[in-house]
């Protein structure tokens, strides 16, 4: 009764506002433990239905407002929006397999069961594979076993989470300390290094040429996203943003993975679930962006200026805040008042960059209407 229920309920987003609940507590001041995108979507009981044409109407005439400023002008892909609004909710319209759930993702991470269809146990992959930048380039079977979702990728012998079989896996630490180091193989071929148990991050030793092949691998770009989403499925929520906000800073701050910067905004930031996170990855995005006024994840326009805190007071945007009396090139990070989350000074900035002024070229040329990415990997 319950599953018929949620089904019941779920009203699936038709824009791009819709499924971007980001910026509904546009404030510092008001944020609050519990502000996170979680359960079923807030527009659905029968008797809300006018407060969600409401919203609908609203975005689509701003929309229409923004699409007669110029034919050719970047949109939202509705497609990302709605596939990450799903993810965060906890796919609401998602029907589990009525089987009985062999927990095959949990046994391959015991080490009991190898992945197919290549026949290989976890522990060969953890300790012959890293370092192996041409197998983990190649192989396209791997990386829907080595980070599951309650979704079907491009392999079809790899089996979907479940609800129960998530809950097994936090609590099994043989399985979470193995996920861990699959993630740091991962990190390892991307030129990024785990610094400790919380998620922070910097550049490996070898950024220069995995970065370099990273800017021009775009399959690769599929498979972060599948890896974030599954660390947030797992139990490591907390290690996405440190992960997002280093591959923000790289490629719009330091040149050296500008390829990415669309997928990072699109897709990336979205997978993080506390909005408060999104917002200040978003802020510090629009801060470095070039040219601003192109910028299209910030707030809606009838909320611009909103944001008044207690008394009154106008809330100052946080990285303005932890700009002042530091280096005007390069903002602290907005996720610790620690400098080495995500800023990664492993190897210094990119060569041929200047302060955060990375070029958008690529995407006003080279995208036009909606970017979207295919099937998770």
């Amino acid at each position: 009764m319950g599953n018929l229920m949620g089904s019941l309920r779920y009203k699936e987003p038709s824009t791009v506002e819709e499924c971007d609940s980001t910026w509904e507590s546009d404030s510092e001041w008001d944020e609050q433990p519990g502000d996170e995108d979680s359960g079923i979507s807030e527009c659905v009981s029968p008797s809300e239905t006018g407060r969600c044409d409401e919203l609908v109407d609203m975005s689509g005439q701003l929309s229409q407002l923004s699409d007669s400023e110029s034919s050719n002008k970047m949109k939202r892909s509705l497609y990302a929006a709605k596939d990450l609004y799903k993810y965060r909710h906890s796919y609401p319209n998602y029907k589990e397999p009525r089987l009985p759930n062999e927990y095959r993702n949990l046994r391959f991470y015991l080490n009991k069961i190898p992945l197919i269809p290549d026949g290989i146990f976890i522990e060969e992959i953890l300790t012959k594979w890293r370092g192996d930048y041409d197998k983990l380039e190649h192989n396209h079977t791997y990386i829907q076993w080595l980070f599951p979702l309650r979704e079907q990728g491009l392999n079809f012998y790899a089996q979907e989470l479940t609800q129960e079989e998530i809950k097994e896996f936090q609590s099994t630490r043989e399985a979470k300390r193995r996920f861990l180091l699959a993630y740091t193989l991962m990190l390892d071929f991307y030129g990024i290094k785990l610094l400790d148990k919380i998620g922070n991050v910097t550049r490996a030793s070898n950024w220069q040429e995995r970065f370099q092949h990273l800017n021009e691998s775009q399959h690769n770009y599929l498979r972060i996203t599948r890896i974030l989403k599954s660390l947030g499925e797992l139990g490591f929520e907390a290690f996405k943003a440190p992960l997002v906000h280093l591959l923000l800073d790289e490629a719009l701050c330091r040149g050296t993975l500008p390829n990415m910067l669309h997928s990072i905004l699109e897709y990336y930031v979205y997978t993080i679930r506390l909005r408060s996170l999104r917002r200040r990855l978003l802020r510090y995005a629009h801060q470095h962006y070039q040219p601003a006024n192109t910028f299209l994840w910030g707030p809606p326009a009838r909320r611009r200026g909103a944001g008044a805190g207690p008394g009154g007071r106008v809330a100052e945007p946080i990285l303005e805040r932890e700009r002042r009396g530091g280096d005007p090139h390069r903002a602290r990070s907005p996720m610790t008042k620690q400098d080495s989350v995500g800023g990664g000074d492993g190897g210094g900035e990119g060569k041929g960059t200047k302060g955060c002024t990375a070029s958008t070229k690529t995407l006003q040329e080279g995208v036009k209407g909606e970017y979207i990415e295919t099937v998770p990997l």
